[in-house]
C-alpha cells in the first residue's frame, strides 16, 4: 500500500489501483450457506455505489455519526468504507437515539428506530438479497443502492486526524486507524498473497481488524466467516484447505 495513505479509503484506492483482479474479501455464512467473493473492483464498486447514497440520498456529511447494527458482513465492511469516504464516523453497535443515521440488519430494526435521523435496513439475504416486505420507516438498502453512481467524488476532503470509528469504548481517528491497520498486518505477518481467516465479530477492534482493515493495510485478503459453529468437526480444516488459508483469528 502507499505510505501516504492515511483513511480507509484511502487504502481502497490504492489496492484498486495496484491489483484490482485479487479477492478482497471472501464471505461464508454457515447459516444460509452462502458464499461471496468480491474483488478490489467489485468490492470498491459497491463501496462508490453506497457512498454516493450515503451523501446523495441520505444528506450524510463529514463529521456525522452513524450507528452500524450489523454483524461480521461483507456488506458491512462496504459501509464502513463508504463511511471513510464520506467522512462520517461509525460507531459499531452505538446508540440509534443519539446518531444522525443507523445502518440496521434484520434482528436490530426495533432498537434503530430510536434514531431519528435516516435510518437503513439491510436484509442480509444471500446476494445482497432485499427485504420480502420493505420494514416500516426504513431505507431498504437493496431495492436502493444498484441505482447509485459507479463513481464516488466527496463534496468535502476527508480529514485524517477527525474520528472515524468507534468500537468497544475506543475512538480512532482515520489515521490513527490505518496505522494500527498497519501494525497489526505486520504482527500478523501478512504480506501479498495471504489469506486470513476471521471469525471474529465485528463488535471489536480486533474483529474489524482481522476481518478487514489489516488484509486491506496489507494489500491481500481476508476470509470473513459467520455462524462457524454450524460446521462439521471437520469443516473448518476443509475450508482453510480449499480457501488457500494462511493466517487463522478464530
Amino acid at each position: 500500500m502507499n505510505a501516504s495513505d492515511r483513511t480507509p479509503a484511502d487504502l481502497l484506492r490504492s489496492a484498486l489501483a495496484t491489483d484490482p483482479a485479487r479477492p478482497l474479501i471472501t464471505f461464508y455464512d454457515d447459516a444460509t450457506g452462502e458464499r461471496v467473493e468480491l474483488s478490489v473492483a467489485t468490492f470498491a464498486n459497491w463501496v462508490s455505489k453506497t457512498a454516493n447514497l450515503l451523501q446523495g440520498n441520505l444528506a450524510a456529511a463529514p463529521g456525522d455519526r452513524l450507528a452500524l447494527l450489523l454483524p461480521a458482513h461483507w456488506q458491512s465492511a462496504v459501509w464502513l468504507l463508504a463511511c471513510s469516504s464520506v467522512g462520517v464516523t461509525v460507531e459499531i453497535g452505538g446508540d440509534p437515539a443519539g446518531a444522525d443515521l443507523v445502518v440496521s440488519g434484520p434482528d436490530t430494526l426495533d432498537a434503530a428506530r430510536a434514531c431519528g435521523g435516516e435510518r437503513v435496513a439491510l436484509a442480509l439475504r444471500p446476494l445482497g438479497g432485499r427485504f420480502p416486505q420493505p420494514p416500516g420507516g426504513f431505507i431498504d438498502y437493496a431495492v436502493e443502492v444498484p441505482g447509485q453512481g459507479d463513481r464516488f467524488v466527496p463534496y468535502a476532503p476527508v480529514d485524517p486526524d477527525e474520528p472515524a470509528l468507534r468500537v468497544a469504548g475506543t475512538e480512532l481517528t482515520s489515521a490513527q486507524l490505518v496505522a494500527r491497520a498497519r501494525e497489526d498486518a505486520d504482527g500478523r505477518g501478512l504480506t501479498a498473497g495471504s489469506r486470513l481467516m476471521s471469525g471474529l465479530s465485528y463488535g471489536s477492534w480486533e474483529g474489524l481488524s482481522a476481518g478487514l482493515f489489516a488484509p486491506l493495510a496489507a494489500g491481500t485478503s481476508a476470509v470473513l466467516c459467520r455462524h462457524l459453529d454450524r460446521l462439521p468437526a471437520d469443516g473448518l480444516e476443509k475450508r482453510a484447505e480449499s480457501e488457500r488459508v494462511t493466517h487463522r483469528a478464530l
